[in-house]
């Protein structure tokens, strides 16, 4: 199937061509016919797969068929997105192809001043991608009107739910009319994410393009089994030997970034670092200088990991594994988009054996292992977490040290000594515990509200 055969225009069409693009992608076959026929729609479809222009050549090309006259336009379509990075990524493709049809596109998020963004509103604009939090600063300033949304679309809907986003994602529905049409994406299913398409999505077609949770095939997964103080040793290794010149490495937390970024340029490799508290400007400037390639290493938390679009990355590497599985799956979706081929290392210590087996169940297979010369053999067992010593930095010996069983009885006399105190203390004890704890509140998201699917009558 050709792009000729959707639908789109022409001016849309020479745009697609000149971006390079041939052939559609399968989400981009089945989600434009469904767009253009006016049904919401609930979509499934892993990151990397060009969802982005399957949502916005239908919507571009559907408000350009009626461009109003007005000086100060009103948005006509909402886009929902996680993180600041998707929001400028998604932005940057809807002022693409916009500005074919004369359309205006904004994007609003946090971390930047809010004036630039409400004089751009002020100035009237078409489309407006935004993260949930800074969309409601403006709407409590009274600096947006949401009044003639056409299109809602809610992508990444599964990690603004695991940000927490789902009171802000509910009460911007309420601003919005009730007839409108409202796609949701989502890279993995959970019964948050149906019961939040129950909510706002009416008659939804429902499509899907790939097993739900399951990484890209196109992504070639590799781990190396090491002890977690040579972790650092063996990525600048692996970039030396690789001679790799452009590698995405993901760390746990935000301390872990830094000083992994610190100990990458006292051995002469090129890196920056970038999460949560660096400013939106340095975010911006360190990942202009990562795709130009005036860095070789960019240390990221998962903050970048649904928000980084990088044409042509070749590889990513855990340095950490994620706290939750399903993150693995979208921090090696930043490699292998697009149908080009991407390669995902992880660094694996003992102490990180249950997240292993855990995203090992979530892709049902195992991951590859490998091993580097020059470093300890390290074993990864299954069974629980395994202990290392933190002096010998092995695993730990399940045996009990001996003559400890000896001293425990008298300590265990001396724990139920003490008689005369407890009955001293009976009844007071015996006063405070009689007292009934007061039930939590239940609270209900999904109430229907103005805007919601529940009053769509």
């Amino acid at each position: 199937m050709s792009f000729d055969s959707l639908g789109l225009c022409d001016q849309l069409l020479k745009a697609i061509s000149d971006k390079g693009y041939t052939t559609p992608t399968p989400i981009q076959t089945q989600a434009i016919p469904v767009i253009f026929e006016g049904c919401d729609l609930l979509a499934g479809a892993q990151t990397g797969t060009g969802k982005t222009a399957a949502f916005a050549l239908p919507i571009v090309q559907k408000l350009g068929e009626k461009v109003p006259q007005d000086k100060r336009r009103r948005p006509r379509a909402l886009v929902l997105v996680p993180t600041r990075e998707l929001a400028a990524q998604v932005s940057d493709q809807m002022q693409y192809f916009g500005r074919r049809l004369s359309l205006r596109s904004t994007k609003i998020y946090g971390g930047v001043n809010i004036r630039t963004q409400m004089d751009r509103l002020h100035q009237g604009v078409d489309m407006v991608v935004a993260t949930p939090g800074r969309l409601l600063d403006h709407m409590e300033k009274g600096t947006i009107n949401l009044s003639r949304i056409e299109f809602l679309v809610l992508d990444e809907a599964d990690r603004m739910l695991d940000l927490g986003f789902i009171d802000d994602i509910l009460k911007v529905a309420e601003y919005l009319p009730v007839e409108r049409q409202t796609l949701l994406f989502s890279a993995t299913y959970s019964q948050s994410i149906k019961q939040l398409a129950d909510e706002l999505l009416d008659e939804p077609r429902r499509i899907e393009v790939a097993r739900k949770n399951i990484a890209a095939d196109a992504v070639a997964q590799v781990l190396y089994p090491v002890q977690r103080i040579n972790k650092k040793d063996m990525l600048s290794d692996l970039i030396r030997a690789g001679k790799w010149t452009q590698v995405l490495v993901f760390a746990r937390t935000r301390y872990g970034a830094d000083k992994l970024t610190e100990e990458l340029l006292s051995d002469g490799i090129k890196a920056a670092a970038i999460h949560s508290n660096k400013s939106q400007s340095i975010r911006t400037r360190t990942l202009a200088e990562f795709k130009k390639g005036e860095l070789r290493v960019l240390v990221a938390t998962d903050v970048a990991a649904r928000g980084l679009d990088i044409q042509g990355l070749p590889r990513v590497v855990n340095y950490d594994l994620p706290q939750v599985a399903e993150d693995y799956v979208h921090r090696i979706g930043r490699t292998g988009r697009a149908g080009e081929n991407g390669e995902a290392i992880s660094l694996v210590c003992p102490e990180e054996q249950p997240v292993l087996k855990a995203i090992e169940a979530l892709l049902r297979q195992a991951i590859t292992q490998k091993t580097l010369p020059g470093f300890p053999k390290v074993e990864l067992k299954g069974g629980g977490r395994i202990k290392v010593n933190q002096v010998t930095n092995r695993p730990a010996s399940s045996r009990k040290a001996p003559g400890k069983a000896k001293k425990a009885p008298a300590k265990a006399k001396k724990a139920t000594a003490r008689p005369a105190k407890a009955k001293t203390t009976k009844a007071r004890v015996k006063k405070k515990t009689t007292t009934t704890p007061r039930k939590k509140a239940e609270t209900n998201y999904f109430a229907p509200k103005n805007g919601r699917r529940g009053n769509r009558s």
